[in-house]
């Protein structure tokens, strides 16, 4: 009998092994390019050599070690991870020479004509375009070198809204020429950007199957992390900061998906001073697990056209942010299908350049100057919200563009005030490309507050008011120019005890039906409605604690089981 020989054996027993199995993943640390780890040698030709190699030879992991990285532009290829190993750092250059890269391509024999880096744009420090298989990984840290290209010991002010092409006018606001006064001492930003800047930071442009995890982005000068025309992306366990602890750069926001589909954020921390995740025409996107904070909007869906559909929020915490949630449209595009449960929401008013005036939810649809086919929000659905805010909740729709069918299930807004109250609150701010009349103006601010929405929906909804509010406070609800309003177990009332304000407050409308709800304690009046037309429908209310359940008293209401203010249900 032979002998078997046993090396024989293992070796076919390997190659009968799955791909998964075998060691197929060499290793390509850029020491051995060139690299060098003392924070001032540009290492992007060294970088870019390993990943070429990992490249070239069908795919591989390009290793970060421990060390402080200098770099240009690093382009990241098909099939190669870029790992950063504990206490390694990747840090962006900040002589904006370096980023004056040739283009590749079509684009490559003009660029090579120009005789200045100002003809082209700068890039970023990490990009992949046209790219398979492409990942960051790790836990080192990606450092933008932001503070290089900002001013920072100027904020875009009151004079830059006035006299430098600004978006409002200080006329029409609560507080005249005080509004983002010097008065207030030093503002929250924005820092005014040293123009040109280095491009997003980090970004996937028309690739298939990327990933982004476990690292930290730190101190963008632009965009940290920009996805475009994209599918299948996993951005999981990763930390963005803006400036480390000084949330004050312009465009800094945290992830943007532009055109992008079946994109997944998850288990995150974003601080930054603009947006936190912003959605830009993309479809089919989850974001879960995450806590965010902003001097923006912590999320931010539309604006500038596309399409936004089929996609979640859930599970997440958003903190000391300007604006909670932001869903908008104003040149065209449609956002629908849309769900945001489970979220906890803090909102605060700031004194910079930002956008917002600390609604913890805020919708609105206006068409820009010139557009021939309005946007279109409808179908959204708002579930198990505790939100705590500055301001009320804004669903502001116009004739053009009625925004449709938004439902409200189980939310608790508790509105308070702060330190900038008296200096900038009591505004709506609609501001992104309308009419200045339309971009900061004052109004009184209720709990809630719509106009020209269709089939609006309050399920379980209740408004706390805390003591000592301005007297801009005003309605629990307030709806006008709207249709088919339903709301079913309110509870609230209005915000100053003793004011002329109603719990809720109804005006040109049609289609009204409220039931399950309870005036709170020291409600005056639980509803006023004018011009309201259609059936009005009030069953099974409880309003005993309310000096006056209707105003007009003459009111054509269809009434059924509702306990009235004397303590007896009507016959």
């Amino acid at each position: 009998m032979k002998k078997t020989n046993i090396l024989a054996v293992l070796m076919g027993t390997l190659l009968l092994l799955p791909s998964w199995g075998r060691a197929q993943n060499p290793r390509y640390d850029i020491i051995s390019y060139g690299a060098v780890s003392d924070g001032k040698t540009n290492n992007a030709a060294a970088i870019n050599r390993a990943i070429a190699a990992a490249a070239g030879a069908g795919g591989g992991t390009v290793v970060v070690p421990p060390g402080d990285f200098m770099s240009g532009p690093i382009t990241l290829l098909s099939n190669v991870t870029l790992y950063l190993e504990s206490g390694s750092m990747i840090r962006g250059s900040t002589q904006l020479e370096d980023y004056y890269v040739p283009p590749a391509g079509a684009d490559a024999a003009k660029a090579a004509v120009s005789t200045t880096p100002s003809a082209r744009e700068p890039a970023g420090l990490i990009t992949a375009t046209d790219a398979k298989n492409v990942a960051i990984t790790g836990h080192g840290t990606i450092e933008g070198s932001a503070t290089t290209f900002m001013q920072t010991d100027r904020v875009l002010d009151l004079k830059y809204a006035v006299t430098d092409g600004g978006d409002w006018d200080p006329h029409l606001v609560r507080q005249g020429e005080d509004f983002l006064s010097t008065k207030l001492g030093p503002q929250d930003g924005p820092f005014v950007p040293i123009l040109p800047r280095p491009g997003r930071m980090v970004q996937f442009i028309r690739c298939v199957n990327a990933t982004i995890t476990g690292v930290k982005l730190q101190n963008s000068p632009n965009y940290t992390v920009a996805v475009t025309d994209s599918r299948n992306v996993d951005i999981i366990g990763i930390k963005i900061n803006s400036f480390a602890s000084d949330r004050r750069a312009p465009n800094d926001d945290g992830i943007d998906l532009i055109h992008s589909r079946l994109v997944h954020i998850a288990d995150s921390d974003i601080e930054t001073g603009d947006d936190n995740i912003a959605l830009f025409g993309s479809e089919e996107v989850t974001v879960t697990n995450c806590t965010l904070s902003s001097h923006d909007s912590s999320i931010r869906i539309g604006y500038d056209g596309g399409e936004i559909r089929n996609s979640v929020f859930s599970n997440l915490v958003i903190h000391n942010s300007t604006r909670g949630i932001n869903v908008n449209v104003r040149a065209g595009g449609v956002i629908e299908n849309l769900e945001f449960n489970n979220i906890v929401i803090r909102t605060e008013l700031h004194t910079g350049y930002w956008w917002g005036k600390g609604e913890p939810i805020h919708i609105s649809a206006l068409p820009q100057p010139g557009t021939e086919k309005p946007g279109v929000i409808r179908n959204l659905r708002f579930s198990n919200i505790l939100a705590d805010g500055e301001a009320g909740i804004l669903i502001y729709g116009t004739k053009e563009s009625v925004i449709r069918d938004i439902q409200f299930d189980h939310v608790k807004l508790n509105v308070r005030s702060g330190p900038m109250t008296e200096y900038v609150g009591g505004n709506f701010d609609l501001r992104g490309d309308v009419p200045r009349e339309l971009s900061i103006f004052k109004h009184d601010i209720p709990g809630l507050f719509c106009q020209y929405a269709d089939g609006l929906k309050l399920s379980n909804f209740e408004v706390v008011w805390e003591d000592n509010l301005p007297d801009y406070f005003s309605h629990g609800i307030e709806c006008e120019n709207f249709k088919n309003l339903e709301i079913d177990g309110f509870a609230g009332r209005q915000a100053q005890v003793q004011s002329n304000n109603s719990a809720i407050s109804l005006s040109n409308g049609s289609g009204v039906t409220i039931r399950n709800s309870v005036a709170a304690e020291g409600t005056q009046t639980f509803l006023t409605e004018t011009g309201i037309t259609g059936s009005v429908v009030l069953m099974d209310n409880d309003l005993s604690r309310a000096k006056v359940a209707i105003n007009p008293a003459k009111a054509d209401l269809t009434q059924s089981g509702n306990i009235m203010p004397t303590g007896k249900a009507p016959e």
